[in-house]
């Protein structure tokens, strides 16, 4: 299946008590069969929640999720396939209907 790759980074910020850590960020390569770009935007068209709620979100859920479909055989991920497939799918109904409204 061909993929898009990703360069995910992330950098701390502050801690729960404001403190601000010196740490290099973490900074990795992911694959996904989806864009990335055009989820986040769609997510946030949706979902009514901030938008960087809603980017963290779809990042999240689509990272999980590649992994989980990759490793379908895998133990760790056995009771996660529904739950992440009715997940998504309730996004893309609420997707259809944001656009048919």
């Amino acid at each position: 299946m061909k993929q898009h790759r990703y360069r995910i980074t992330v950098e701390h910020l502050e801690t729960s008590h404001g403190e601000v850590l010196s740490r290099d960020p973490l900074v990795f390569t992911a694959r996904n069969h989806d864009d990335l770009f055009e989820i986040v935007v769609r997510s946030r068209a949706i979902t009514g929640l901030s938008n960087d709620d809603s980017a963290a979100m779809a990042i999240g859920l689509k990272l999980l999720s590649e992994i989980a479909l990759e490793n379908r055989n895998h133990p760790l991920f056995s009771e996660l396939h529904e739950p992440i497939r009715e997940f998504i799918t309730k996004l893309k109904k609420a997707h259809a209907a944001s656009l048919a409204s």
